[in-house]
């Protein structure tokens, strides 16, 4: 991991947020977020977290989930 990730408290950081049984953190890299579990994460877990992007670009790697930031807009 990163030294620059910041680990989230998923509970105390994240009220209300609903992340997939088995992720063990939930962190920052840069402006992504990262989900990482102890076993390969599944299409259901894919979905969850999509719902909660909805408007983000998310993928599925085994056991990593990204969260891909948002493209800046031109100025």
């Amino acid at each position: 991991m990163n030294s620059d990730a910041r680990l989230l408290r998923i509970h105390n950081d994240c009220p209300g947020a609903t992340w997939p049984p088995g992720t063990l953190c939930v962190f920052h890299l840069g402006d992504a977020w990262v989900l990482r579990a102890a076993v390969d994460f599944g299409l259901g877990d894919l979905v969850l977290v999509r719902h909660r992007f909805p408007d983000q670009h998310v993928t599925l790697d085994g056991d990593v989930i990204t969260v891909w930031p948002r493209p800046r807009e031109a100025p």
